[in-house]
């Protein structure tokens, strides 16, 4: 199959990575591409290799409507004349069929035939059962870690190649095992590489997620954990303050890979809601001034900044900020 690396078609200005790394990613390519067969001449057991049987998962699943062969060419990034020996191959054996566009006469659509799906159809079960019984070697948590890992090798690539990306789907749920201990790493990663705070503030919030556990009221009290591609990706808890009418919001925090698409609004927006619905009149927060997006967040949802301090906390010099809305 020819094909051109991605990775070529354009010039870094970064440095060239050491070579343990790049020696580290060859590895995982070549342990990756073994255990999921595709060495074999064959792949999944039919006549075809690899990269005959992903043009055939195009067209079973195409990306676009009514592809045509510079299409399936475009989505898989194949050579022209790889493609088109492959298609008239399938052509041949009744796989596939061309149809003129309505449109371009130039133009042909290409598709599976009935035979075509028929043929398919047991090969992608295959490929699903390869993978489930895999998975089942590993225990629930190892598999969570599994994907949540492609994850990040899939949003770190495609970010770098400017692609799309896969679609940035958010739901909103109640935490699952593993959670909390990821609102603590998240903060301490985030607010360490972004704004150099040091490890005191992530020993803070593990305190607070370990006082929201100890002490949780599922009447007065939640946390939301947001997930994206089945890893979580932002959070925020709402829990009661010294003051009996007043919750306090604590731990927004949006992942950055799930940066713009109106999660922290969405995460306030979810406490506000919970807090006029269970019977409080007032909200307050903590916050700091070096946090832009959360504060303009809060503003538009009508937090107002009543009180704020400069100190230095976290190995930094910081402004703390109180910010208040009645409900």
């Amino acid at each position: 199959m020819s094909a051109t690396p991605r990775s070529s078609a354009k010039k870094s200005t970064v440095p060239a990575p050491p070579a343990d790394r790049v020696a580290a990613v060859r590895r995982f390519s070549r342990f990756y591409t073994r255990q999921i067969g595709l060495l074999r001449k064959t792949y999944l057991d039919t006549p075809y290799s690899l990269g005959e049987m992903r043009v055939l998962h195009e067209l079973a699943h195409p990306s676009v409507d009514h592809p045509t062969a510079s299409d399936i060419g475009r989505a898989l990034e194949l050579d022209a004349g790889y493609l088109s020996r492959v298609l008239r191959n399938f052509e041949k054996r009744g796989l596939v069929k061309r149809t003129t566009s309505k449109n371009d006469a130039r133009q042909s659509h290409v598709s599976l035939t009935v035979q075509g799906r028929k043929f398919f159809a047991p090969a992608e079960q295959r490929s699903q059962d390869d993978v489930a019984a895999m998975l089942t070697t590993l225990s629930d948590g190892e598999q969570s870690e599994l994907v949540n890992a492609m994850h990040t090798i899939e949003r770190l690539l495609e970010k770098n190649e400017g692609g799309a990306g896969a679609a940035r789907e958010v739901t909103l749920r109640e935490p699952a095992p593993g959670d909390y201990g990821w609102i603590v790493a998240e903060h301490g990663r985030v607010y360490s590489q972004e704004y150099n705070w040091d490890r005191s503030f992530e020993g803070l919030v593990a305190q607070i997620v370990a006082d929201f556990v100890k002490n949780f009221d599922p009447q007065k009290e939640r946390c939301w954990i947001a997930e994206m591609n089945g890893a979580p990706v932002g959070c925020v808890m709402l829990v009661k303050d010294e003051r009996p009418d007043t919750a306090r919001l604590r731990l927004l925090i949006v992942a950055p890979q799930a940066r713009g698409l109106g999660l922290g609004q969405r995460l306030t927006d979810e406490c506000i809601a919970f807090a006029k619905s269970h019977g409080y009149k007032k909200m307050t927060l903590w916050t700091h001034d070096c946090l832009k997006a959360a504060r303009r967040c809060y503003a538009r949802r009508g937090f107002t900044l009543t009180s704020s301090e400069t100190k230095t906390s976290f190995g930094q010099k910081v402004v703390s900020e109180m910010w208040d809305m009645a409900l």
